[in-house]
């Protein structure tokens, strides 16, 4: 193991955590560019890249409008022959500015934004006004989520090139562009690391990210590992009423009505947590819901859309999948009982005989609807499909989670069958859970490595271990589920999957490594009062990411 100048080492990583800071990248911006040129820039300048420049690259993001790349080097030891490889992962592009108005323009300079703050404190929490009186915070766009976290990992490059004869092993660091939307850049490396582990003969023997780590609660003292990833899916409905005239309600099924019950039921549903080793996700919580008539009139709403952000440490989506199946045909019948109920009692009031009305609850998948349609009309049905992805593929304000809905509602309006309904399908994006159990020898080498390091490593910081990185990331592309019919049931069920959405889902399952995630500390990230505590995160973070580092390739 290399012996690390500490105070040196810290200093370092300040310096490069303010040039990626001042590089404003905010995400879907030209931005993400300066800031990935800047990270090249930095690396390009060690003697190692000058003499070894084919080990650093940029890894285009394909058929991107913007022409965004991400960076990736490889650092080879001289010590033995090792193969044996630690990833280690970061994201350098950021939310927006528009938050911090007036001080927009201070959002990327970190010192002169501090010290503004220190001007106005009066206007800040009370606990933003505590840090800022310990001088030990600095705020700033990104300087959290996640520049720092790069600097840590560029800085480990830069002290273990300078002495490679030392060095047993390999790294490869990958800072990646657009995290923060849609993990273009993370998707694009995928394969690329896979490539590399190839033509190198490398064993990778762990993924290692450096996003941000952050109190868990109020008054939280603790500091986090963590060994594991959250995963992400978006179960979608497509509900289809029956549109009638306001004036007629009772002749009509309102589509808004059963998307909302379905949100009532399903939303903040503490049910559909996934509870793994006494750790819970957040429940599930829409991210948009709307129905789809066009225009204002007096006519009920046919159709309505919903999706709900779903997060996972356990559940896969094919049992996603049916969980939200068996939520919506309840709710559905639950919602047609309450109507013939309040039918029944109008015709009471109006002194008229009561006729149950003609409603019955019905929920498919968007696959099942495919297959309906298709015995229908056959092989027409996939050409007018691909006839419409070229056609919305054209249009670029069309998102993946609008073309996946317009498919939906193309394949429904091709059905015969007009009575209502409601359609669950995903939309995209979608984030494996990684959970690292132990059951492999990769897995027990990546727990004892982070566990040794972190009592190795001399603090008076209390650190604690999670099973699952509570946020999204990039670091749940290092693996995918392998189970065929899972990845069948994800497939079918995500409308223009291939299409405007792809997933590298071979070389993820090919990689399948154990994630870890040591981080920064800080508060406040996506608000104008992100700010970065300097003595843990140019300190501790980084030592324990080392020794981690070095336990893994010792192991």
């Amino acid at each position: 193991m290399i012996k690390l100048d500490k105070k040196q080492l810290a200093g370092r990583i300040e310096e490069i955590t303010i040039l990626l800071t001042n590089e404003l990248s905010v995400v879907e911006t030209d931005g993400e560019i300066a800031v990935v040129n800047k990270a090249h820039e930095i690396l390009s300048e060690m003697a190692y890249y000058k003499e070894n420049p084919a080990d650093l690259k940029f890894v285009a993001v394909p058929n991107d409008k913007l022409g965004r790349k991400s960076v990736v080097c490889i650092l080879r030891g001289k010590k033995g022959n090792s193969n044996k490889t630690v990833i280690l992962n970061g994201h350098l592009d950021t939310v927006g500015i528009s938050d911090y108005g007036a001080l927009s323009h201070l959002a990327n300079q970190p010192y002169a934004l501090t010290e503004k703050f220190k001007e106005i404190s009066h206007t800040l929490s009370k606990e933003t006004q505590a840090d800022l009186a310990t001088g030990d915070y600095l705020f700033g766009r990104g300087i959290f989520d996640m520049k720092t976290g790069n600097a840590i990992n560029i800085a480990l490059v830069e002290a273990i090139a300078n002495d490679l004869e030392n060095f047993e092993g390999n790294l490869i660091y990958a800072g990646v562009c657009d995290e923060e939307a849609n993990s273009a850049g993370m998707l694009s490396v995928v394969p690329e690391l896979v490539k590399i582990r190839d033509e190198n003969q490398f064993n990778y023997l762990g993924f290692i990210a450096t996003d941000y780590m952050t109190s868990q609660y109020e008054g939280d003292e603790n500091k986090y590992v963590y060994v594991g990833s959250v995963g992400k899916l978006m179960p979608s409905f497509f509900v289809v009423g029956k549109e009638t005239h306001v004036g007629e309600a009772f002749n009509g099924l309102d589509s808004n009505h059963i998307a909302a019950n379905i949100t009532e039921h399903i939303n903040m549903n503490v049910d559909y947590c996934d509870v793994v080793d006494g750790e819970v996700t957040l429940p599930p919580i829409t991210l948009r819901s709307r129905d789809l008539k066009p225009e204002y009139s007096v006519q009920t709403a046919q159709t309505t859309s919903l999706f709900f952000n779903y997060a996972t440490h356990s559940s896969t989506p094919d049992e996603v999948m049916q969980k939200m199946l068996d939520a919506s045909q309840m709710v559905f019948e639950k919602t047609v009982r309450h109507l013939n109920d309040q039918y029944h009692r109008y015709c009471e009031l109006s002194g008229r005989e009561t006729v149950p009305l003609p409603w019955q609850a019905r929920t498919i998948s968007f696959q099942e609807l495919y297959q309906r349609v298709k015995l229908e009309i056959g092989e027409q049905l996939d050409v007018m499909l691909a006839e419409l992805s070229e056609a919305l593929l054209k249009d670029e304000t069309i998102d993946a989670r609008d073309f996946a809905l317009k498919q939906v509602e193309f394949v429904h309006k091709q059905w015969s069958d007009r009575e209502p309904i409601v359609i669950v399908y995903f939309s995209p994006p979608y984030y494996p859970h990684i959970h690292v159990e132990g059951k492999t020898d990769v897995e027990k080498n990546m727990i004892q490595a982070v566990e040794q390091a972190v009592s190795e490593t001399e603090t008076d910081y209390n650190i604690v271990y999670k099973k699952f990185f509570p946020y999204i990331a990039d670091m749940s592309y290092a693996a995918a589920p392998r189970d065929p019919g899972i990845i069948a049931t994800l497939k079918g069920n995500t409308p223009g999957f291939n299409v405007k959405y792809d997933l590298p889902l071979t070389e993820m399952a090919d990689l399948n490594l154990p994630v870890l995630n040591i981080g920064p500390f800080g508060k406040d990230a996506h608000q104008f009062t992100e700010r970065l505590e300097k003595n843990y995160s140019f300190k501790v973070a980084p030592e324990l990411v080392y020794r981690t580092i070095s336990n893994l390739l010792q192991g």
